[in-house]
């Protein structure tokens, strides 16, 4: 029987770029030749391609474990020098994952890898941090950054970011300063950042500012994140016609304005009363050949609703169908939360029910919406159906709406639904059975003299918590 041919360094790349299971392809790394017996000491010469991809195979997957015992293999290789971005993809993986502190340990860990950090690696450790919300490391860690290397736009860029989802808009604009004094030139995410949350707290003209200073200043080209983020401003405060002279001189510059631009201004239009508008931006939507998307119809959906017009709103879901744009579940979260609002609960709970069929998957705000609509409307039976579904399926209820249904039920002397409602609320993966809700519970059923078993829901209830 002829033997079977050596898998090469070379091959087993190839072996592993083709094979999608992260569990067979560490498989294949471990033994790529199972039928061979290679003389002792001869071990398999491992490629630096070839742990590069294992390793963003097992990081993508969040094989964590796996992943290090890899990464301390590699550490043993001699014949080569990992690059840092091996490292960057590394933090990056752990970021994605909300493990700062394994980011952390391989950042300090890289030079024991033959491997000198640059701004690169400290520029995925900063961002790893930041959407790990570890805003007080991120400080720490930046006060000590010229150690390791000097700071450029993208380090600066990340800090700014941080500050504004931090709310702290002079810290940011500190930092844009140490920015200009240390002669790192912003960048269109500088000013696109600072400019999305000026306009997000209603200081257009701060925002508008900075766009000229952008330009004549510092001579960087405004692109469509800023357009479009002075638009937003823009139309929530109602300046309709400031917004669409921003979107012609978006044109005038050749910069295409998209979907989210035009969804914008549907939202503006509907928001000002001016709803007789939208046809021609979408007419014009079409002559620029931008396809409205799900946000598009969404809009429109959600200003339709506003106006109480359910007919038109679902007319729109038909359009979408059409236009092979499938409606989402937020295209029907907002029109079971017009109903609600309108009173016309049977309906969007009919809608809610009809969601699997239509092939959409309820979400935690399909259920609260309509959670919150029962209680607001005092249908506690259908409410506690509702709830009784959504705990099932793994999604918190909100605390306000759970309190309005318990004092309902107490006020209305149903002893039984209440029970079964606070059952229903203690046996949820997070027990919901607030201490407010079961206070108020035990003393509202104690005060009702029709409630003739109150020591025995009572218990009961207290059975149920303990468990």
């Amino acid at each position: 029987m002829k033997a079977s041919k050596p898998i090469s360094p070379f091959r087993l790349c190839s072996l592993l770029r083709r094979e999608k299971n992260p569990n067979l392809a560490l498989q294949i790394f471990r033994n790529p030749n199972p039928d061979l017996n290679p003389p002792p000491g001869k071990l398999f010469r491992y490629s630096l391609l070839s742990y590069d991809l294992i390793i963003t195979k097992l990081g993508r997957a969040k094989m964590f474990d796996q992943m290090e015992q890899i990464l301390h293999q590699m550490k043993q290789e001699t014949r080569f020098a990992p690059p840092e971005i091996i490292f960057c993809n590394v933090i990056s993986f752990y970021g994605r994952a909300r493990l700062p502190d394994r980011a952390l340990q391989m950042f300090d860990e890289i030079p024991a890898f033959r491997c000198q950090r640059t701004v690169k690696s400290l520029n995925s450790l900063l961002d790893t941090l930041f959407k790990c919300g570890e805003f007080e490391k991120m400080r720490r860690f930046f006060g000590g950054f010229e150690i390791y290397a000097t700071p450029d736009a993208c380090t600066y860029n990340i800090l700014i970011k941080a500050c504004c989802a931090n709310e702290c808009l002079d810290d940011a604009w500190k930092v844009f300063d140490e920015m200009s004094r240390k002669g790192v030139h912003p960048t269109t995410v500088t000013f696109g950042t600072l400019i999305y949350w000026l306009c997000s707290n209603f200081r257009l003209k701060e925002a508008f500012k900075l766009k000229y200073d952008m330009v004549v200043i510092h001579g960087v080209v405004p692109d469509q994140y800023v357009y479009t983020s002075l638009i937003k401003g823009l139309c929530k405060i109602g300046e309709m016609t400031s917004a669409f002279d921003l979107k012609e001189e978006m044109v005038m510059k050749k910069i295409k304005p998209d979907s989210a631009v035009y969804s914008t201004l549907i939202s503006g239009l509907f928001n000002a009363g001016r709803k007789e508008l939208v046809s021609g931006l979408l007419e014009e939507m079409s002559e620029y050949g931008c396809k409205p998307d799900t946000v598009t119809f969404n809009a429109m959906i959600h200003g339709l609703c506003k106006e109480k017009n359910f007919d038109a709103a679902y007319r729109v879901l038909d359009e979408m169908t059409e236009k092979n744009c499938e409606p989402d579940v937020i295209s029907y979260n907002v029109i079971i939360g017009g109903l609600c609002k309108d009173g016309k609960w049977r309906e969007a709970y009919d809608l809610l029910e009809d969601l699997p069929r239509r092939g959409c998957t309820p979400d935690v705000v399909s259920y609260r919406t309509m959670f919150d609509g029962l209680c607001d409307w005092r249908q506690f039976n259908e409410a506690s159906l509702v709830l009784d579904e959504m705990i099932f399926k793994g999604f918190a209820p909100r605390l306000a709406s759970t309190q309005k249904l318990v004092e309902g039920l107490c006020e209305a002397a149903n002893a039984e639904l209440l029970g079964t409602v606070l059952t229903s609320l203690g046996k949820g993966k997070g027990n919901f059975l607030h201490v407010d809700i079961w206070g108020m519970s035990v003393d509202m059923v104690c005060k009702k003299e029709k409630l003739s078993n109150v020591s025995e829901l009572v218990d009961n209830l207290v059975k149920q918590c303990c468990n």
